[in-house]
């Protein structure tokens, strides 16, 4: 299949060709530079059925743990329809580690669906290549709403103890 866009979508308004993007990396002709290079290669290489790169950009320590067939099965019976990348922590050329935070869009079975994960990786500088090491998904953030009451404030549970001896002790 001949592509002319990247699969990755490297920017929303202007779509690099696969051939300029993720293909040199997936095609051993270019390292990724960045871990975010590698999560964007990585998703194209989804998106073509490309499980031989799947599985050598993964950490040596962590392929004991993958299962080809499923990541076979997973790529070819998806329609790949894009990724965005949500935070980057380090991972820049110089760097040995970084996080990418992704949510990779697509359809399996006709319905669409999200795959939403924060992902480690390690820079190998002995083979200066960049290794997907784990993921997870990402962990909601607390929501607080209105002033919250101090150690030493009445309790707003009406009690009439000190937020510090009735609902705060828990806390």
């Amino acid at each position: 299949m001949e592509l002319t866009t990247c699969p990755c979508r490297l920017t929303a308004t202007a779509q690099l060709p696969y051939a300029e993007c993720c293909q040199p990396f997936i095609e051993g002709r270019a390292k990724a530079p960045t871990a975010e290079a590698l999560m964007r290669s990585r998703y194209s290489a989804f998106a073509v059925t490309a499980i031989d790169y799947l599985v050598e950009t993964v950490a040596p320590e962590a392929r004991a743990d993958m299962d080809r067939a499923s990541l076979e099965a997973w790529s070819r019976e998806s329609k790949w329809h894009g990724l965005d990348i949500v935070d980057t922590v380090d991972g820049k050329p110089g760097d040995l580690s970084g996080i990418v935070e992704f949510v990779a869009h697509f359809s399996r079975g006709g319905a669409r669906e999200t795959h939403h994960e924060r992902s480690t990786f390690r820079f190998a500088p002995d083979s200066a290549q960049w290794y997907f090491v784990d993921g997870a998904k990402p962990k909601g953030k607390t929501v607080v709403k209105g002033k919250q009451p101090e150690r030493n404030d009445p309790c707003p549970c009406g009690s009439g103890k000190k937020y510090k001896k009735c609902c705060g002790a828990a806390a």
